[in-house]
């Protein structure tokens, strides 16, 4: 088959299991055409967005907002309040100037959210072909590709995903063209595709600021990997001066309002809070997660946070390395808890244990046959260098969580990356072709991960089976 009808098909599947995945996610969207919005984080963005589209710029908690906050928390008014609201940092600027572009197009009025949810459809439906064109720069066979790709196109989590107003929607599909670029990097070596790499890896730092980590060890990827390292050098100036020119220009803006250095976010303080209070597990937990929000000052919650999570940790330094633990517990747990919150406050109405149980077990069944497989595919094997790089960004994004704060749905990110490894173990038999050190270390790591989903269940033993009762849509579980 020639190149012209080679590259002919390739262009024909991208776009079919583009559709594919726009389709399916497109049904849940309609079926939900009046749906509200129901979490704190969506009310934030939404503000923000808002805010951005009114012209008053990014600010937070105008005055119409406040007055609902304020009928259920004593928020802080500061002395100078301003009307429009308050200038903010504390969430990065990524995916609410996305939310305002929808609001540009479709207005604010009360069928905003719909809109919303429909772009987000329409931008998550390309992580089906960036997860292709990811496990193809990866050298894996083609059946691998296209299941990796099918998998990332019909998971059940990511097909309802759009639904929420949240920054997974955007970041998953930055993340993973950040990657994608960084490949290319390495393979193409002309300055404008470094450039597009570190332009994106910037859009991503400005949606979740976490990846800030992750440049410089691409970087180093990059210069390592290289086999002319002058020409890596170059590269790698040119990503950085990309990134920077991305990111650059909010911490000036950020540090200008605030009157001192400030990074691209400041919510690191309220992480670290909700992370190492005493009475933290390690995750987001209702009523601490309340403390500090009534500070509407964000440079004095944020220093407010780290000064209290250091005193946290100097009290007890011996929970240190247990939080730890719980945390990588918490990353690579099942993402149930979205799920137990709408519909144990009734928002689904009465479902019967069998419905309940069917939906749950889409929720979380993928990632119980995709993750053990996925440990498999990254230690067996022969280690080249691009998929060097995606061991350095699956140890990396859940390492940082485990210093900072840990939730399932933090995952999330990664999935088309465990879809890969998946696929790779399942299909080119990586552990055939391993040493005995690294079938065993498989083994190990698949064993520890199906204990932390067993004592998960244990744990929450009780609060699912009252789920599973006859009230259970009328539990009210926090989020």
């Amino acid at each position: 088959m020639s190149k012209a009808a080679v590259r002919g098909n390739l262009v024909r599947f991208l776009i079919l299991i583009y559709l594919f995945a726009l389709i399916v996610r497109l049904v849940p969207v309609l079926l939900t055409y009046n749906l509200p919005i129901g979490l704190d984080d969506m009310f934030q963005y939404d503000m923000l967005a808002r805010s951005i589209v009114s012209g008053n710029g990014y600010r937070w908690y105008a005055q119409e907002d406040l007055k609902l906050i304020q009928a259920v928390l004593p928020i802080q008014t500061p002395a100078d309040y301003d009307p429009r609201g308050v200038l903010t940092s504390h969430r990065g600027p990524g995916f609410p100037l996305f939310l305002a572009w929808v609001y540009s197009i479709a207005g604010t009025g009360e069928q905003r959210f719909f809109f919303a949810r429909l772009a987000q459809a329409f931008l998550t439906a390309t992580i089906a072909p960036l997860t292709y064109i990811l496990a193809h720069q990866l050298g894996l066979q083609e059946r691998t590709t296209r299941w990796a790709a099918g998998i990332l196109a019909f998971y059940p989590l990511l097909m309802v995903y759009p639904l929420a107003l949240v920054s997974e929607n955007l970041f998953l599909v930055l993340l993973t063209l950040a990657v994608v670029l960084v490949l290319w990097v390495r393979s193409d070596q002309r300055w404008y595709v470094a450039l597009m790499a570190g332009l994106v890896l910037g859009l991503a730092m400005l949606t979740r600021s976490v990846i800030a980590g992750f440049v410089p060890l691409a970087l180093f990827w990059l210069w390592w990997s290289a086999p002319n390292k002058r020409r890596a050098v170059w590269n790698g100036a040119v990503l950085l001066a990309g990134f920077l020119a991305i990111t650059t220009p909010w911490v000036v803006r950020n540090s200008l309002v605030h009157k001192q250095l400030v990074w691209v976010e400041s919510s690191l303080g309220y992480n670290l809070y909700l992370g190492y209070h005493p009475q933290s597990q390690g995750t987001f937990q209702f009523g601490i997660s309340l403390d500090l929000l009534p500070i509407l000052d964000d440079a004095e919650r944020d220093a407010a946070g780290r000064q209290a999570a250091l005193d946290f940790i100097r009290a007890d330094p011996g929970r240190f390395p247990y939080l730890l633990v719980r945390k990588l517990g918490y990353f690579w747990g099942l993402d149930r808890r979205a799920l137990g919150y709408f519909y144990s406050n009734g928002f689904f109405g009465y479902w019967p244990p069998w419905l309940l149980g069917a939906v749950m077990v889409l929720d979380t069944g993928p990632l119980l046959l995709l993750a053990p497989m996925a440990l498999i595919g990254m230690v067996c094997g022969r280690l080249t260098g691009p998929k060097t790089l995606l061991l350095i960004l699956l140890i990396y994004y859940t390492g940082i969580h485990m210093l900072i704060l840990a939730e399932p749905r933090f995952h999330l990110p990664l999935l088309p990356l465990v879809a890969i490894l998946a696929m790779y173990a399942l299909f080119e038999h990586p552990w055939f072709a391993s040493r005995p050190w690294q079938r065993y270390l498989a083994l190990i790591l698949v064993a520890l991960l199906l204990f932390n989903w067993s004592a998960e269940i244990v744990r929450d033993w009780d609060m699912l089976s009252k789920l599973f009762g006859p009230e259970g849509h009328h539990l009210g579980l926090n989020y």
